[in-house]
């Protein structure tokens, strides 16, 4: 879905692609002695429908030391300077490369401004501008990948800043809105791998998490949403462009009017906390749009963080894995996944941060948003409600010299024996507890975790959870989804 995600690390993710796709425009020129201390101006035209826009600049004589600064103007007014401090950017309507200016992209004459405090008497050198045009309905590009080593990594995909209704205690200030970065910070000290932002109705935070990108190597920022409205709330990840939220309004009369612009956008629709009630004390808070066209569903948030402590825990009243499972139970394939719903990143002293706890562990080909929106679409993905950091569980199954793994398929002839291995780390293989269309079922299980099933004459479901001795619920797995073949 969105081919995921858009414009959070805008700095680093556009010069990936420039190696790769072909530059709408390529601007050469050349620097002599007589450009010293001087500016050039290098022109180039925006077509109309323009969304976003990125350049990758260098030049030679560096050797006699000649210095070329780098900044912007478009046809109205000034979009930024990097000087020497960049040789790529990025800019759209939403976010920008630290240093530039987000915003609507006019079609007309555009600026390079090319600033040279240094070129020497009688050097010459040459440069060269790629640049490259991004087009709307064209899906937004996607973050550079942090790796590109397949393995399960582990994030946090729902948490709130000072772009919503998020707030902490910083230095002597009474709780405050929390800024971006203290997120950022309580992640990267959880020991995540990524983490989705995903503000109220806004992407404003793109901004914030683009400047910040840089810091932070090894943790991938992505931009989200929760689309809130009255009839629930929803995390959308990818695109950044506005969504309108405003149901039982001319522009979004129904649910599904909102569903089919997130599939336009390229974006992934996950329903949040669903068991949580609706009404006056939280308003929209748990699911109840009737019409919701669950065929357009990619995720439902089984796990909250802020239902820990509920009645229950996290298999009180309001646990949404009966939500989840009455769909799977219907037929359809939509991927459980869980959320800290973090509003203040501030941890007291003592105790945890609630950031990724729980935590949502995907199974992708890298640590890129592209790659983890297609392992959670793909449903390659277990639930950590304590978030640790060693813990892992994953299931296969393989019948008649055919295989799949959580998430897949697996065709089977009705009476044939499947065999299933459930593979646990970091927890004791006693807790392992193996569900079937939403009932604890009881096969024998090896030492191994290897157990057998004998397929039926309808479509059916087998997932695992892990729990403690004390019979905590440590794990939360996906299915495996078993169809009768003819």
């Amino acid at each position: 879905m969105l081919r995921w995600i858009a414009l959070v690390a805008m700095l680093i993710a556009w010069p990936a692609l420039a190696q790769t796709g072909r530059p709408d425009l390529v601007l050469t020129g050349e620097i002599t002695g007589a450009d010293h201390q001087t500016y050039k101006l290098v022109t180039f035209d925006v077509p109309a429908g323009v969304t976003g826009l990125s350049v990758a600049f260098d030049y030679t004589g560096r050797e006699n030391r000649t210095v070329v600064d780098l900044g912007l103007l478009d046809p109205v007014r000034f979009r930024g300077w990097s000087g020497g401090n960049k040789k790529t950017f990025f800019i759209s309507t939403e976010a920008a490369t630290a240093s530039y200016l987000p915003g609507p992209l006019p079609a007309g004459q555009w600026t390079l401004l090319l600033g040279v405090p240094n070129a020497r008497a009688g050097s010459r050198a040459t440069y060269e501008a790629k640049v490259w045009f991004q087009r709307a309905p064209a899906p937004p590009p996607v973050a550079l990948a942090r790796a590109t080593t397949p393995g399960w990594y582990r994030g946090d995909l729902h948490m709130h800043t000072a772009h919503s209704d998020g707030g902490c205690v910083t230095g002597d200030a009474p709780r405050a809105p929390c800024p971006v970065y203290r997120t950022v910070l309580a992640a990267q000290g959880a020991g995540l791998d990524f983490i989705a932002v995903t503000d109220h109705n806004t992407t404003s935070q793109a901004q914030a998490l683009a400047e910040l990108q840089p810091s932070f190597p090894n943790l991938l920022l992505m931009t989200g949403r929760e689309v809130t409205t009255f009839q629930g709330h929803a995390n959308v990840f990818g695109p950044t462009a506005f969504i309108d939220f405003r149901l039982g309004s001319g522009s979004a009369p129904s649910i599904r009017d909102l569903q089919r612009a997130v599939k336009a956008a390229g974006g992934v629709f996950s329903i949040n906390h669903p068991a949580v009630p609706s009404g006056e004390q939280c308003m929209g808070c748990g699911w109840t749009a009737k019409d919701t066209d669950f065929d357009a569903v990619q995720a439902i948030e089984v796990v909250n963080g802020g239902n820990e402590k509920a009645l229950g825990g996290f298999e009180g009243i309001l646990s949404g894995v009966p939500f989840w499972e009455a769909q799977l139970n219907q037929g359809r394939r939509i991927t459980a996944i869980g959320g800290s719903d973090n509003h203040d990143a501030g941890v007291p002293r003592g105790q945890p941060s609630a950031v990724g706890r729980p935590t949502t562990v995907i199974r992708a080909e890298g640590l890129s948003s592209e790659a983890l929106l297609a392992g959670l679409r793909a449903g390659r993905v277990f639930i950590d409600l304590e978030g640790a950091r060693d813990r892992m569980l994953d299931l296969s199954a393989s019948v008649d010299g055919a295989s799949a793994v959580m998430g897949g398929v697996l065709k089977a002839k009705p009476g044939r024996t499947i065999s299933f291995i459930a593979t646990i780390a970091g927890a004791d293989r006693a807790g392992l507890e193996l569900i079937q269309d939403g009932v604890r079922i009881h096969p024998p299980v090896s030492a191994k975790g290897q157990f057998e099933i004998r397929m039926g004459r309808r479509q059916t479901w087998v997932r695992a959870n892990v729990r403690d001795a004390g019979r905590r619920l440590l794990l939360i797995g996906n299915p495996i989804y078993l169809s009768p073949a003819t």
